[in-house]
């Protein structure tokens, strides 16, 4: 019997670095300024062109982004991030207007396919975010301003479980009406398996160009790189990662954090798919920020890299 399985493999991937937004937005101990702003520089020293740094959320809420237009302005200076693109979470119309005066030039926007987990996290239906994301977009449009979109909870929900691929389709029809360049596709609760990622890709393709996605897993059941290397092998190339695997959601009780990026590293690199990651300056990156949070990564690679003596 002939081997089928990574027959197809492209050249590179695309990583879109989700950690000083999705990573550090869920751990408690509160990162300095200087200290993000290092951190986000380092990781654009190592190689990571994209780089999702900061929301404009409710201090109250998220206290980790508090300092959000402060954070912007360092990185808007330095010229080290030109050709650099800086994304911001914006969840609502005074996220935007926060943005916008901080001098943004690319934001995202979420929803998700459950209605239970929008309200646990924002408070609205899926509807009611759709409406609220068409008047940011709006802004947004008329300002120039680019805007990625999120869809969470879509290969499950902490709250309704199985979530359905009919909304998923519905959502993100309108959000590609809404103008978003691309959905990054999130297991929130870190629950998929490959079956399910293949049927989940397969069911997208029929009505979408596969580089409209990026694939957004969480590693809590240890499935993440699993569910990379499905992705890859259905023709995705575009994937979320947290440095160090910095993460969660603080409105999914368990959900740890987002697969590291060390590890996709490790994964594509090893089977000869370029990443443009630069793997000592990314364990520097990535080593300092956790010596800031005072915890241990739960990336093996990056553990293995480590005590290797690099």
């Amino acid at each position: 019997m002939s081997n089928k399985i990574l027959k197809n493999l492209p050249p590179k991937v695309r990583i879109v670095e989700v950690g000083p937004r999705d990573g550090l937005q869920n751990e408690k101990t509160i990162i300095s300024l200087v200290d993000k702003f290092n951190f986000i520089k380092n990781l654009n020293a190592a190689g990571l062109h994209e780089i999702e740094a900061n929301s404009f959320v409710r201090a109250d809420k998220i206290p980790q982004m508090k300092d959000s237009v402060e954070l912007y302005e360092l990185l808007k200076n330095d010229p080290s991030f030109s050709g650099t693109r800086l994304i911001s979470l914006v969840p609502n119309m005074k996220g935007m207007e926060a943005a916008l005066n901080a001098g943004v030039q690319d934001i995202a926007v979420f929803t998700s396919t459950s209605n239970t987990f929008n309200q646990k996290n924002i408070n609205a239906t899926i509807d009611e975010s759709l409406v609220r994301i068409e008047e940011v977009m709006k802004v947004a449009a008329s300002n120039k301003i680019r805007t990625r979109g999120y869809i969470s909870t879509v290969f499950g929900c902490p709250y309704e479980g199985k979530t359905s691929l009919q909304e998923l389709n519905r959502v993100a029809h309108k959000l590609q009406d809404l103008g978003v360049y691309e959905i990054s596709l999130g297991d929130t609760i870190g629950i998929a398996n490959p079956k399910q990622v293949t049927e989940v890709i397969e069911y997208l393709s029929k009505d979408f160009t596969l580089d409209f996605f990026s694939m957004h897993f969480h590693d809590t059941r240890g499935m993440a790189v699993a569910n990379i290397l499905a992705s890859l092998e259905m023709g995705m190339t575009s994937f979320d990662s947290s440095a160090g695997g910095l993460g969660g959601c603080p409105y999914a009780i368990g959900a740890s954090g987002n697969v590291a990026t060390e590890d996709l590293y490790f994964l594509f690199s090893s089977m000869g798919i370029e990443t443009g990651i630069d793997i000592k300056k990314l364990a520097v990156a990535t080593s300092l920020i956790l010596s800031k949070l005072n915890r241990e990564s739960p990336s093996k690679y990056l553990k293995a890299y480590l005590s290797s003596g690099h």
